[in-house]
């Protein structure tokens, strides 16, 4: 049996774990429902209902998907937020796009409103035209109005739903791929601090409408994506950083960023948010992949591996033969296998750390 098989079998019987962790006799520690803002890492289809140049609704995205066809996300198979929702017993993480064809059910099981491209700098979905941050909140306030009407115009009923939901964020690393280093004349300090402040009063807005408990990603290690270090060396050379200036640009931002949530915590009452540090988790994937069944770090598995990514990344680009072995599925965002380790690090170091007011 492969070093990655046996990888896969640890993770589904440590998943089975935390699940009885879990629970304890008759009460449960599982969210009422998930909800998930912002990108690409947590979009599982948004985009393919929108006008823009960013889908991944076509092979070979997909590819180890359970369905083995393209849904729309950047991946060949799951993201994160599938992960997680199979560990907390949630059904499906669904595109709000979808709402009138969805059954109660399954609308109160998981909805993302993130969209591939998206930042927390409205600049950074210009030129890509996806869901800006403004819109996503704005698709949350109908969601929570569909909700109030599943449970009788109850306002008591949905704002337990909403305080008792686990939310998930992840941005920033469009802001610097697609903005900061091929357009803004900021400062790479002033930028991270300019982005805190955007995320401080997102996580803000997200309270005023009743979210209590929330998880926040920082940055991969920027300076080992493929395509950012391609971007920021041809599309801006005089501002071209090298890869372990990209890295420590990550590890600053990051280091403020779960300053910003102790911060926040201390700020919003009954709070609880967490930072969820992916860098770590990445970064010892790319040093020593042997560990984990990978043999390429270095470039994603569709094409050159190097600038392939949505509609460069499709049925005529040339493949790798084993998806397993690749960090990386196309020039920026992790394969299935990988995004199945980083989910690892979520379940087992952050979740048993959250409760949920869902007693309805």
């Amino acid at each position: 049996m492969g070093s990655t098989n046996v990888s896969v079998i640890i993770i589904v019987v440590q998943i089975l774990m935390m699940i009885n962790m879990f629970k304890t006799g008759n009460s449960t520690k599982l969210p009422s429902t998930i909800l998930i803002f912002i990108d690409s890492t947590m979009d599982t289809g948004n985009n393919n209902y929108i006008n823009t140049i960013l889908k991944g609704y076509h092979p070979p995205y997909g590819k180890n998907f359970p369905s083995h066809i393209p849904t729309g996300r950047f991946s060949d198979g799951k993201l994160v937020p599938d992960f997680i929702a199979s560990t907390l017993q949630i059904k499906e993480v669904v595109p709000p796009f979808l709402q009138p064809n969805l059954s109660d059910d399954e609308l109160l099981s998981g909805v993302t409103f993130a969209s591939a491209g998206s930042g927390w700098d409205d600049l950074t979905t210009l030129a890509t035209r996806v869901i800006p941050l403004s819109k996503q909140i704005d698709m949350f306030r109908d969601y929570i109005r569909r909700v109030k009407r599943i449970v009788g115009d109850s306002q008591e009923k949905t704002n337990k739903i909403i305080s008792g939901a686990l939310v998930v964020i992840s941005a920033g690393t469009n802001d610097f791929g697609l903005n900061f280093y091929v357009m803004s004349t900021r400062t790479i300090g002033g930028y991270q601090d300019f982005l805190l402040y955007k995320l401080q009063y997102f996580v803000k807005e997200l309270y005023g409408l009743g979210c209590s408990t929330m998880i926040i990603a920082g940055l991969p290690p920027m300076g080992c994506l493929p395509l950012l270090q391609i971007t920021a060396k041809f599309m801006n050379p005089f501002n071209w950083k090298s890869l372990e200036d990209n890295n420590s640009a990550a590890r600053l931002y990051n280091y403020k960023l779960s300053k910003r949530i102790t911060h926040l915590q201390a700020l919003l009452p009954s709070s609880e948010i967490v930072y969820a540090d992916i860098y770590e988790s990445l970064i010892d994937m790319i040093r020593y992949p042997y560990k984990y069944g990978f043999v390429a770090t270095k470039r994603g598995c569709c094409g050159s591996g190097m600038i392939e990514v949505a509609f460069m990344c499709n049925p005529t680009t040339p493949k790798c033969q084993n998806s397993s072995q690749f960090i990386f599925g196309d020039s920026i965002h992790p394969s299935h296998f990988a995004y199945q380790f980083l989910s690892k690090h979520l379940v087992a170091e952050i979740l048993p750390k959250l409760s949920f007011n869902n007693t309805l």
